[in-house]
């Protein structure tokens, strides 16, 4: 029979003892030490000058004095002595040092921390998660980082993201309150698409980028193209409204045909452009003049044009094109006048276009 148990090689009480308080105080002492094994450090080759008792160490390797011999054993400083205790497969010790538990596996103290983890069904970070979100993090910052190629990477960093078939989603969902706001990505095609919305259910699409021809469309940008459909008959050196009644397109409904005039929707640079033709009245005498009028008073610097040559019926043409800096609810209306003789803006062929550049 051993005089010790198996794993912590605890002494035991033998038969007709001699002092049993000896080896009972003995055993008592190494249980002490041993369970919940915490140390203050693993790096000492020597013994600390004044340790307190009760303190542990993992002794490092090339051990000194009275640790010599001692390599990667745990080593207990209780009543006034040093106390050697040599580990066995699967003991845990807790590094304070280091905030680090490690496990001896037969030949060192290794780390705990798993140097890869694979196949994990779930992973919460800062919260739990399930079956819809497999992988789910609670956070307030997070960093990607190129390893650099002193560390032996590229110094680049690709963050990849795949789907099985074109006709899949890919993309990144943004949201308040866990309702969507902004979609990014590739959604039912493989053209990169940001879409945004108000309810998390009506989505409009901002930007397309069509992935064959890398042509950009933006979908919603305020753009008309608008004519009257009657001849327009100006007073000499009267500015007039031109009546603009009639539209080829009229996205987002920005120009309001009702009122003759474009009303901006949001703030932005837009740029304009008209045609007016002329048509006689009485005298070809008549010299053409237009520009372009911001909130129906105020000429837009850059867009009045004249022609002062001879005229001919639906023959002679001006145009005008400029860019102005609009706010949300500004108007910009097309407006003409004569000299010398009156005359009419022809129906049809008299027309304002524009759209938003920035």
């Amino acid at each position: 029979m051993s005089d010790a148990t198996t794993h912590l090689l605890l002494p035991y009480i033998l038969a007709a003892q001699a002092q049993k308080h000896v080896t009972h105080n003995e055993a008592l002492r190494l249980l002490d030490g041993l369970v919940q094994l915490s140390v203050h450090d693993r790096n000492l080759t020597a013994p600390p000058a004044s340790p307190a008792d009760g303190y542990r160490y993992i002794v490092s390797s090339g051990a000194t004095g009275d640790w010599a011999g001692w390599d990667l054993n745990i080593a207990i400083w209780t009543d006034g002595a040093w106390l050697r205790l040599p580990p066995r497969v699967g003991w845990r010790a807790w590094v304070e040092d280091e905030g680090l538990l490690l496990v001896y596996d037969g030949f060192g103290w290794v780390d705990t921390t798993p140097a890869a983890l694979q196949n994990l069904a779930l992973l919460g970070l800062g919260t739990t998660a399930d079956a819809a979100n497999p992988f789910s993090a609670k956070l307030n910052a997070a960093l990607w980082t190129a390893r650099t190629i002193a560390e032996g990477g590229t110094g680049d960093l690709f963050y990849t993201m795949n789907k099985e078939a074109a006709g899949d989603d890919l993309g990144l969902t943004l949201q308040t309150a866990f309702v969507t706001k902004a979609l990014m990505g590739l959604f039912g095609s493989d053209r990169f698409r940001l879409a945004v919305s108000a309810d998390g259910s009506s989505f409009f699409d901002g930007l397309i980028v069509d992935n064959a021809t890398g042509i950009v469309d933006q979908p919603r940008l305020p753009r008309f193209k608008a004519y009257t459909n009657y001849d327009n008959y100006v007073a000499v050196d009267t500015w007039t409204k031109i009546g603009i009644n009639n539209t080829d397109y009229n996205d987002q409904g920005a120009f309001d045909a009702g009122n003759n005039r474009f009303v901006a929707p949001v703030a932005g640079t837009y740029q304009f452009g008209a045609t007016l033709l002329y048509k006689v009245n009485a005298s070809t005498n008549a010299r053409m003049r237009g520009r372009l009028v911001l909130n129906g008073a105020t000429e837009i610097r850059g867009s009045r044009g004249e022609i002062s040559g001879a005229h001919a019926s639906e023959a002679t043409t001006l145009w005008l094109q400029t860019i102005v800096l609009l706010a949300p609810g500004d108007t910009v209306e097309l407006q003409g006048t004569f000299r010398t003789a009156d005359g009419y803006f022809a129906a049809d062929h008299t027309s304002f276009w524009g759209c938003k550049v920035g």
